[in-house]
């Protein structure tokens, strides 16, 4: 089963027996749990062919997508949540997908990273460079990141939608949240994970 703590967050917030869309699945890890702890029926979509190949081994519906492009193969409400971890910051528009995922499913899952936490503020502000860390291990000019942005800029996007936040979990690179990313989320928390609905 999957070693990362985020899916164990994400499994809790999934009902059983529901419909579920996995936007940039991977290798299908987290499907493949719901569907064997949670009995969900759902699809993954993958534009990484050796991904879409690890996700038939794995037994997961996968449909090869650019979700970039849209979601308009899925009709409103086809799916009770619809997931995305980590790949929002890699999206051309992500302000569209998250609006087709709010279409097609009544509820959905993100998860990013924070690019305003003290360590990135911190090594922009010493070295005069963009951060490169184990977390972010790219350079400016070859990271698969296009949009930078904060736990704030995320929920006044939110705001601005009319989104409803049912739950949100700011935690540290291990998937942890303490008294420090409650007190001060913004500048103590790495990744966000957001539950939200309209």
């Amino acid at each position: 089963m999957s070693r990362r703590n985020d899916f164990d967050i994400i499994r809790q917030w999934i009902k059983p027996r529901s419909r579920v869309l996995d936007l940039a699945c991977g290798h299908g890890e987290l499907l493949k749990s719901l569907k064997q702890r949670k009995q969900v029926k759902g699809y993954g979509l993958e534009i990484n062919p050796q991904n879409i190949e690890r996700c038939i081994v794995n037994g997961i519906n996968v449909l090869e997508q650019d979700i970039d492009q849209g979601l308009g193969n899925f009709r409103d409400g086809s799916f009770d949540t619809v997931i995305m971890t980590q790949a929002l910051q890699v999206l051309r528009h992500p302000h569209r997908v998250l609006d087709e995922m709010l279409r097609v499913g009544r509820e959905c899952i993100v998860t990013f990273p924070n690019f305003g936490h003290w360590r990135c503020r911190w090594y922009l502000s010493t070295r005069g460079k963009m951060p490169v860390s184990r977390f972010m291990p790219y350079t400016w000019y070859d990271t698969p990141n296009i949009h930078f942005c904060t736990f704030r800029d995320f929920e006044e996007l939110c705001r601005q939608k009319q989104f409803t936040v049912i739950e949100r979990l700011v935690v540290d690179n291990a998937h942890k949240g303490d008294w420090k990313t409650k007190l001060l989320p913004n500048l103590m928390g790495e990744i966000a994970i957001y539950h939200l609905t309209r």
